[in-house]
Formats: structure tokens, sequence, C-alpha cells
């Protein structure tokens, strides 16, 4: 019997690799020897296309088994209960593998090993060089392991080989639609609350001249893809060498990645059993504590990383440098002016020689300071390249004597190094200085504040400003600090009025707001999980509050402890820096604007700011706000935002939204006063396509957008007392170029919104027919304007006005909205009934006729009204009768 299996939580390119080796190995049987990752159990659950067949360990005969085939594996640790069988004598075992060797390896009778980001890569080689033909189900889950191992594609370990095999699988019907359904996942709330973790732990240490970050967390249970969380973490603060260790249950998880070519981060992971590439490997500790697991990472990697070391990381550059043709005396001036010892002379902005003070001094002792430099200058002398080994360069200063060696790239000067940067740099590797990425103590006392208290007495009604008072004082009774924060206090510094006043306390908010409403009589609803609730007053004001609070572990595997926070770390948590401004609100100190992280600057600058890298991450919808804000504000976007939000789009990080939370982006975008200017900056970040993949916001698209922003400014400043939503008019105009059958897949987008949406794009049809009709109409009368519109919503009818180029259409459809919609006949089918008229079908063709004869202005009172029916139907029915 053959047997294929990989290694214990197998993952996509695990279950791939299986899939490609059974295309090569038909009679063997499919088994995994151990649990599979949740990502792909999910992709069993949710899969109706494939399903691998596989067998149970222990339902196979281990005496059977003549050959055991091991994809994405080769430790015989990770194997599960294959690994008794590899006892046996004459048992064949064959190896597919893309990763480096360990010193546990299994040595196979077959072995297929090669440097590539995926296994599935090595085996679809394989197949295609052997024309075995695979299905396009099967392509697709190849795919899927490709793409999990290399990050679709974007990973440094990723190769020439795995672009591709992917090439290959797409040509064989791969879908890709379905991986990135699976791959590409939202995070979970239990993903960020880790990834949290490891940025709020991530630390600095300079090992043999390299910064390597070491981040901790943990969780009391297993947290999905944790590899991509540390890949995550690596892209955002842009780390070169990251090591990640992470207590969840009864184990601790060890990831590294490295994008140095000279640091193989495998080689520590095998310190912890573990193994892997050397730019990404991983390890699994199944005893001890997070800290001795510290401890001995820290070992290992004073052992393992020594890069090699390169003139080009201790060179100084730009080089000052003297012309060979300049006099002593000029070059004397200079060195003594710059208090150098030592210069470079040039010719052509080519290196010809050095010259050092001892020369210059001798030369104008004996008065040749009128001859040119290069008569008495250093022409023997030592040089390297920026890539020569540093040890190098240290045996040129030592057996040479030369204190001063040029450093030349082709021929021309790149920089210049010294005994002094030789010295400096080994004196750098001895410190072993440590730094966090981010630091969050503080002391509130020293951080620079301005009192607002006289705008605020200028800006807020007297009752607001007595509850914040009153706020302050309750607060200073319990001990507590209050603040007002966010989007309020952004306000008061820009004057623009809001009344939704947030409240942070540092301290229960739960128990001080029940205080608080039982002071003022008020009524509150509280949000326990979260210690937040809002107060609602009498006069209709809301105050929501919140405690600043933290999560921190008082042991490995312990349940998280919830301790109330500092005001610094929870205004770290919001969005933007000009939303994290806070006031306090305690007596002593009523009025005092705290800003943290720069809001203040960042207002007045009018710029919108992101407070830390991986914001975008956390939270996706924060892109969309970004942009919303910008308009609103009329703000900049700072390049380091602006950069962030690109990187964001790139790892279609917006696709982790949910249907209703990216439709509520929407609604937000087109319920802005100018919906306009964010669309186009939705484009021009390339983010339309997360809303309306098949709409391009062409010149025509934006001159309906205009359109429509003037025929709404216009219907506002009328006032009507017509019920309305803006963002249906925007929404209308949006999909306007699709075409019927384009429409109907987008309206499968928002099934949450069925209903709403369904009737929005029978509004686009009827309203397009509309026009049609109002082009098409030869006699332009109010009654055939009333007939053609009367059926639309208000919100389709706008539409139809930006819609249309004629100005004689505008004009009708404005007369429309201002005075036919509300045009009324007085008579009723009483007052019909009173004239001697039997009912039936006729009253109908009575109310439509005089419908239309006082929309077109030939009845004008109840006294018209009657004369028309008893001219037009009175006689003709008595004489029928």
């Amino acid at each position: 019997m053959d047997v294929i299996t990989t290694h214990v939580n197998a993952d996509f390119d695990a279950v791939a690799s299986m899939l490609a080796a059974k295309k090569l190995y038909p009679e063997a049987k499919l088994a995994f020897p151990g649990s599979q990752e949740k990502g792909l159990r999910d992709f069993f659950l949710q899969s109706t296309f494939y399903v691998l067949e596989t067998e149970r360990v222990r339902k196979i005969d281990f005496d059977a088994v003549t050959r055991l085939i091991l994809v994405d594996i080769r430790q015989a640790d990770r194997i599960g209960k294959f690994k008794d069988l590899l006892k046996r004598p004459g048992l064949e075992v064959h190896i597919y593998d893309h990763h480096s060797g360990s010193g546990n390896d299994i040595v196979g009778s077959l072995e297929v090993i090669k440097e590539t980001g995926a296994t599935t890569t090595i085996l679809c080689q394989i197949l295609q060089e052997r024309n075995i033909p695979i299905s396009a189900d099967e392509a697709t889950v190849m795919m899927m392991g490709i793409y999990e191992d290399t990050g679709s594609l974007t990973f440094s370990s990723t190769t020439v080989d795995d672009y591709l095999a992917a090439a290959f699988l797409l040509s064989q019907g791969a879908n890709l639609n379905v991986v990135a359904d699976m791959v590409s996942k939202e995070l979970t709330a239990e993903q960020i609350s880790l990834l949290h973790e490891m940025i709020h732990t991530a630390a600095v240490y300079r090992v043999n001249g390299t910064d390597v970050v070491i981040a901790k967390a943990t969780s009391d249970t297993y947290v999905n893809d944790f590899a991509i969380l540390v890949h995550k973490l690596r892209d955002i603060e842009n780390i070169n060498v990251l090591f990640v260790l992470a207590q969840m249950e009864d184990r601790i998880y060890l990831v590294a990645r490295s994008r140095i070519d000279d640091i193989d981060v495998s080689k520590v992971t095998m310190e912890f059993g573990g193994g892997g590439h050397a730019t990404a490997a991983s390890a699994t500790i199944k005893e001890g504590t997070l800290e001795d697991a510290e401890g001995k990472l820290r070992q290992a990697i004073q052992k393992h990383i020594r890069p090699t070391r390169t003139a080009r990381q201790v060179m100084c550059f730009p080089v000052v440098t003297v012309r060979a043709d300049e006099s002593i005396t000029a070059v004397g001036e200079r060195i003594a002016q710059l208090q150098l010892s030592t210069l470079p002379v040039v010719q052509d902005t080519r290196m010809v020689g050095i010259v050092n003070r001892p020369i210059i001094d001798r030369a104008l002792a004996h008065h040749l300071g009128e001859l040119p430099v290069r008569e008495y200058m250093i022409t023997d002398f030592a040089t390297v390249t920026p890539d020569t080994p540093l040890d190098k360069v240290q045996r040129i200063i030592i057996e040479s004597n030369q204190g001063f060696i040029p450093v030349l790239e082709e021929g021309r000067l790149a920089g210049v190094i010294t005994r002094t940067d030789i010295l400096r740099s080994f004196q750098q590797d001895e410190e072993k200085s440590e730094r966090k990425i981010y630091d969050f103590d503080y002391d509130l006392s020293k951080v620079r504040s301005k009192n607002l208290l006289s705008q605020i007495k200028e800006q807020l009604p007297p009752r607001m400003l007595e509850l914040m008072k009153s706020a302050g004082i309750l607060a200073e009774e319990m001990g507590y600090q209050a603040f007002a924060v966010g989007g309020f206090v952004r306000d008061i510094l820009l004057r623009r009025k809001n009344l939704d006043l947030d409240l942070v306390v540092e301290g229960n908010g739960i128990q001080f707001v029940r205080r608080f409403v039982t002071q003022h009589e008020f009524r509150a609803k509280y949000h326990r999980k979260f210690g937040t609730a809002q107060i609602i007053t009498p006069m209709g004001l809301k105050i929501d509050v919140a405690s600043a609070r933290r999560e921190y572990y008082e042991s490995p595997a312990a349940l998280p402890v919830v301790e109330l926070s500092s005001i610094r770390q929870d205004l770290y948590r919001r969005d933007f820096t000009v939303n994290t401004l806070a006031i306090r609100l305690n007596p002593d100190h009523f009025g005092e604007l705290i800003d943290f992280f720069g809001g203040r600057r960042d207002l007045k600058n009018r710029i919108i700011k992101v407070i830390h890298n991986l914001s975008f991450i956390e939270d996706p919808t924060r892109i969309f706000r970004a942009l919303r804000f910008e308009q609103r504000f009329r703000f900049v976007m700072s390049k380091e935002t602006e950069k962030l939000i690109r990187n964001a789009v790139r790892m279609e990080v917006p696709l982790r939204l949910s249907a209703p939370r990216l439709f509520s982006e929407l609604l937000l975008i087109l319920q802005e006063e100018n919906p306009a200017s964010i669309l186009r900056r939705l484009v021009d970040f390339d983010l339309l396509k997360f809303f309306f993949p098949q709409i391009t916001y062409d010149q025509s698209l934006e001159r309906m957008m205009s359109s429509l922003q003037e025929v709404i400014s216009w219907f506002e400043l009328l006032f009507l007392p017509v019920s309305w939503e803006r963002w249906k008019v925007y929404f209308l105009g949006l999909i306007d170029p699709l075409e019927f059958e384009e429409a109907q897949q987008l309206s499968t987008r928002f099934t949450f919104m069925k209903r709403d949406i369904k009737r929005l794009f029978l509004e686009l049809n009827l309203a397009k027919a509309a026009i049609q009709q109002l082009h098409e109409a030869s006699v332009m009368e109010n009654s055939t304007v009333y007939s053609i519109l009367r059926p639309l919503t208000i919100e389709a009818v706008l539409y139809c006005m930006a819609k249309t180029d004629r100005k004689d259409l505008k004009k009708q459809i404005s007369n429309y909205i201002i005075k036919l919609r509300s045009v009324e006949i007085s008579l009723t089918g009483n007052d019909l009934k009173n004239l001697g008229l039997p009912p039936g079908r006729i009253y109908k063709k009575i109310m439509e006729n005089l419908m239309k004869a006082r929309l077109d202005g030939m009845l004008k009172s109840r006294d018209d009204e009657l004369r028309y029916v008893k001219e037009n139907y009175i006689d003709t029915v008595r004489s029928e009768e």
C-alpha cells in the first residue's frame, strides 16, 4: 500500500501537495497525520465542488504500507504516528518538500527538494512535465496552496517557479474568486487583539550590528493564521528581522521572518526543534514559560545572527574632497576650517590621492604653499568597495596602518572609512540597547496643554457647559480623571457646531454613569461588556461615556485581566491624530487641552494623519473615514497616511469588510455634503472597485456627479415638506452607467438590503424610461410631464433632472417638483354621487380628466370642476339613460 501524508496542522499548501501527489500516485491512500488549520477546515465545510477522500490514520493497516510519500515535510517529529513506519526495514520513502534542511531530516529513497515558495509548485512542475491532466477544481485547490504559502505571490521567499506554476494552474481553469475567498479573510477580533499585543510588546535589539525585533503575545485560546499576523506586523512596521513568540493554550509558537540575505532565521528555529526557510521559519515549543522561551530565543539569536557586515554599513558619505590642482595653502585652509585630518584628492570626479595635515604642515614649512596639492599627495593607498566585508577593512587598518580608507564604486568615490568609524561600529555592537517600537508611559503634568475655557464658553450652550463641569466634579469626588474627547474637541478647535459629547474616565465608567444619572435624574443605557454607557438628558442631549481600559496577562495561558487604563492609551486606539485631542474636566484643570500625538498641530496644518501604521489593518473603514474627513474639512492627507492607504489597497484590505459594513461606508460617503469630491478620491486610490467593480469613473460619470450636486443643492434650498434620502439620489447616479445585467450582478453583492436595493434598481429603470419619454414627447403639457414623472420617487425625479442635458426638460421637471407634485382635485366620489352619477369605472376616468384639466390650467377652482363634470358627463349619462 502507498500512503500520502503531510505534517500535523496541515495548511493549504500541504493539502494541495497531497492532491497533486495523488495524481502521481493514483493508487495511494491520503491520510492527515493530525488536525488541519482552521482555514482548511472551513474550506472543507464550505466547498461544494471538491471533497478530498482521506483515510483516518487508525484505519490504515501500517503492516501493509510499503511506500510512504511525504509532502511539504521531511521532519520525523512532525508526521504524527507515521513516524513509527520509518523504523521498518524496506520501507520506501519519497519526499517532496520546499523547506530548508535540518538536523533530524528523514532520508528518502526519492527526494525532490527545491527552494520554492510552496511545495505545490514543485509538484505542479512535475505534473506539467509529464502532461498529467488536472481538472479546474483541482487547479483551484493547488492555486490555494501556492497563494497561501507565498502570500499571494508577494512574500520574499516567492520564486520565479511559483509564478510559472500559478500561470499553469490558471491555464487549467483555477478559479481565482474561490482562491481569494478562502485565502483572504477579514481579521477576527481575536486576531486583532493578538496583533495589538504584538505591536505593543515589540522591542528592537541591536545584535551584531543588526536591528532585530522580538514581539510577544498571549491568548487563552488558539488563534488561527498566526503566521499571517506576523507578516502583517513585519510589513506594516517595515521590520527586516522579526521573531514573535505567542503563548496559546498549552504551547508557545515561534514564527520568524528575515529580509536580509545573510540572516538565516531557520537556524534559530532549529534550536527549538523547528525549521523552515532562511527568510521564513517557525517552531512549536511544548514546555516552559514564555519568559523561558524568550531567554532561549535571545541566546539563539546571538549565536546564529552574524550577518556579513560590509563597508557600506559603516562608511561616511557624502565626502568632502579637494581638487588636484588646488594649492597647498588653499587645502591647508580647508583642513583647518573643517577640522579634518585627511582629505581625498579628486581629478575629473575620480580619486587620485590622499592628503593629510602632516603633509600640508611640512609643505607649508618649506614655503611650498603655491604648488598644487597633486605634487605631494599620497598615491599609494588601499581602497575597498561598498561590498567589502568589514573584517577585511579592519585588517587593512591594522596591517597597513592606514587610518583613512576610501570606498570606491566603479572607480568613483562613494564614501570613506576611518579608524574611528570602525571603533564606533564595534562599540554599538557591544551595547545591549533595547527600545520599544511604541512607548505608552506618560506623565500628564508634563504634557503640553492649552486652556480652551473661553473658546468652550463661546461655542457651547450653557447647559452643555454645566454638564461638563458637573462630570468633572463627580470624577474628582470618585478619584477619577474625566476628559471630553474625539470629534467633539476637534470641532471646538475648528469652530464647528457639535453637541455630541464623548467622555472618557480613567476609572470605572459604569459606576461613574450610575452616580451621574442619579444626581441629575437622567436615563442611561449600559454596555457592561465594553465598559461604556450612554446618558440621555431630557433636553435631548446624548453623552457617551467610556472607561479608559486595557488588557494584560499576569502569567502565560492565564485569562486576560481587564484593568482601568490611561487616557493616553485610550486615545492611541483612535483613528487620526486630529481625533486624539482631549479636554480635562476635573475642576482644577477644567478646559485644559491634552495633546499627546500632535493633533492640534495637524489641525492647524489641516492634515489627516493616522496615529500608527497598523491603523488601516485594524479597521479598514478608517480608509474611507480618512477620505470623508479630508473632503469635509478640506484637509490634505499626510504622505505617510496616503502611502499606508495605497498599501492597504494593494493588500485588498477593504475586502475583509463584510458587505453590510462596506455598504454602510458607501452610505456615509453619499450622505456627505460633497460626495462627488470623495468619490474622486476613491478613484485616486483605486478604492471604487471595492464597491462597484463594474463601474469606471470617467468624465461622463464625473459630469453626472456634478449635475447631481447642483440639483440637490437647488432642491434643498426649496425647503419643501418632502421626505427623501440624498444618498439614494447619488446612488442612482453612480449606477447610471450600468447595463441591466451588470446592475443585476451588482445587486447580488448587497443582498442584505434586498428590498431597498431591488427598489433602487427598479427606480433606475423607471427613471431612464421616463427620461426617454420626456425626450420623445411632441407636446410638453403639464399633464404629460405629470403622468411621466408621477410613478417615480422624488429621488428618481431628482436623478432625471440631473441626467437630462436639455434646459427645457430641466425646467419642466423643476416645475413638477415645485408645483405639479402638489396639485390635487377638489371633488371626491361622494361629490360625483351627489351629482347623480352612478358609481362605476366612469369615476376613475372622470378623476383622471379632472386632474389633467387642473394640471393644464383649464380648471382653477371647485366650481370649475363641478361645471366641467356637469358639461362633460351629466348630460351624457342622462342621454344614455
